[in-house]
């Protein structure tokens, strides 16, 4: 049995007529017919009283017509109840951002939106540099990126003219070392020249690491390192500091457990901090309605 069958003995037991019938249910009058008969086989019953002029329904098809109508409603708020949680997957708005931001930053920011049932973390761009999520936003791969951001100069061969952008928050990238067995740092900048500090580097084209090597440049003293790896996770940068195989510059509120337990300390005072922003990037010519009712939404960032 076929739900059009129901609504054509619906729509039969409304016009009484087959004609009318078949033209509202758009098919034949023979195409109608054969329909009301084959339900009427599948039921076992006579369902048309067909000597009435007009037709009539039998005691029979007045109680499946109850049934008839009940059952195509459901299957219409059914459907339309699909459509609507198809159509709300749909505009679910995704937003990629480096894998230093997922376990902090990004809850509490969705949180204070209160969006965070309509906006998904794109987990493929946890792998990206920074170029990366403005290509991916240029494509309509992602929504919206997150993306830390320097304060102060720094060249960046990213293009970002197509892009608008709203501060969301503040980072600063901090100098942390481990601690050796009396609890005393492991490194402590600027190092010299006869023992320069291991230090543990994002990618050179990377962002994280193009902020650091500009912000040490603007200094008045030297420092003095010697790269041990280059790694474009914080965290895994963050696991090696731990184990004592260098110091590097980590983002503070994913350091900041560690150096309450002592686990971590600073290499340097705050003169050697890296003071950045956290953007939230769209590129201009990518619109749909959730998208551009959530931009809209967004408030300034007090600071």
């Amino acid at each position: 049995m076929e739900i059009r069958w129901l609504e054509d003995f619906i729509a039969l037991a409304r016009t009484r007529h087959f004609s009318r019938a078949a033209d509202e249910q758009n098919v034949t009058q023979p195409t109608f017919s054969r329909r009301i008969k084959l339900l009427e086989e599948e039921m076992g019953v006579t369902l048309i009283n067909r000597q009435t002029l007009p037709l009539s329904l039998t005691p029979a098809g007045e109680e499946f017509l109850t049934l008839c109508e009940q059952v195509t409603e459901g299957v219409r708020l059914t459907r339309d109840r699909v459509r609507e949680i198809n159509a709300g997957q749909k505009r679910r708005i995704m937003v990629a951002a480096p894998q230093s931001l997922l376990g902090q930053f990004l809850p509490e920011w969705l949180a204070s939106t209160g969006w965070q049932e309509r906006i998904q973390p794109y987990l493929r761009a946890t792998g990206w540099v920074a170029s990366d999520y403005f290509q991916a936003l240029k494509r309509g791969e992602c929504d919206l990126a997150i993306c830390y951001w320097p304060l102060d100069r720094c060249d960046l061969d990213i293009d970002t003219s197509d892009c608008r952008y709203r501060v969301i928050g503040h980072e600063r990238l901090i100098p942390v070392t481990g601690v050796d067995e009396q609890s005393r740092p492991r490194a402590l900048l600027p190092g010299s020249q006869q023992q320069p500090i291991p230090w543990l580097a994002y990618p050179k084209r990377g962002l994280l690491g193009s902020a650091v090597k500009a912000h040490l440049a603007r200094l008045p003293e030297s420092s003095y390192l010697t790269a041990q790896s280059e790694n474009l996770y914080a965290a895994g940068i963050k696991e090696l500091v731990l184990l004592g195989y260098g110091m590097s510059w980590l983002p503070e509120r994913n350091v900041t457990a560690e150096l309450q337990q002592g686990s971590l300390v600073r290499a340097g005072d705050r003169h050697w901090d890296v003071p950045m922003e956290l953007r939230l990037y769209r590129h201009q010519a990518q619109h749909h309605a959730e998208l551009d009712s959530f931009w809209s939404e967004l408030t300034p960032l007090r600071t």
